[in-house]
């Protein structure tokens, strides 16, 4: 049975994709079979084949099993705008059961692990006062969350850490990706994260000027996720 991890971050820009990346990496060191699935894209360049969002190219390059560009993204949006916004621009609105459906063919390969990556924060919305958390909550996902630390983190990941526990899902573990190199009092933030979180810490992602020709697997332990 395919374990599958909903990933979700403080904000947008904290490291969702890089943390996504990570996790992947971690997990085809210990030989796992992975996958990924972006259930809704916004951002992406029109190619010669179609539209092509720059995570979901992340994402599919760095699963063990060999995926289609379309089997990783549930809904793909060329405007660099909020999801809900692209989809009542383009008339095209975004269903839970396209998302679920996407999900259930990655959970019907041979992946071991799949980790699904979300766009924005929690609350994202989708359209027709839906948020993206509701579909996380349909499908009952344990949700990893990735703490980009940079000033006003503290309160950013604490709400939204509190919002998870409300919707009555499982925290599997949280990690902690840096953002700027310089921040002041970095490490005093992140103890006093360690002792408000009481969920499994995954790892700490320190600030990489090029992340994705880093190590990133070595960063994060995944034994946790597994157990």
């Amino acid at each position: 049975m395919t374990k599958t991890f909903f990933i979700t971050g403080t904000d947008t820009e904290v490291g969702k994709t890089v943390s996504t990346v990570a996790l992947l990496r971690a997990a085809n060191k210990q030989g796992l079979l992975t996958a990924a699935y972006k259930p809704v894209a916004s951002g992406c360049d029109l190619m010669e084949d179609g539209l092509c969002n720059q995570d979901v190219v992340m994402l599919q390059k760095n699963t063990s099993l060999h995926l289609a560009y379309d089997e990783v993204v549930g809904y793909c949006f060329e405007p660099h705008i909020a999801p809900h916004i692209a989809a009542e621009e383009t008339g095209v609105p975004i269903e839970f059961d396209v998302l679920s459906e996407g999900l259930n063919r990655l959970r019907e390969t041979d992946a071991d692990v799949l980790f699904v990556e979300g766009a924005g924060g929690w609350r994202l919305p989708v359209g027709h006062g839906h948020f993206l958390s509701d579909w996380v909550r349909h499908e009952d996902l344990p949700v990893i969350l990735v703490i980009g630390v940079k000033l006003g983190c503290m309160n950013h990941a604490m709400l939204t850490y509190e919002a998870i526990q409300r919707d009555r899902l499982r925290i599997a573990g949280w990690c902690i990706n840096q953002i700027h190199p310089g921040m002041s009092h970095y490490k005093a933030n992140v103890e006093t994260l360690k002792s408000l979180i009481s969920e499994p810490f995954l790892g700490e992602i320190p600030y990489l000027a090029r992340p994705f020709e880093s190590d990133l697997g070595h960063y994060l332990d995944i034994s946790a996720l597994l157990a």
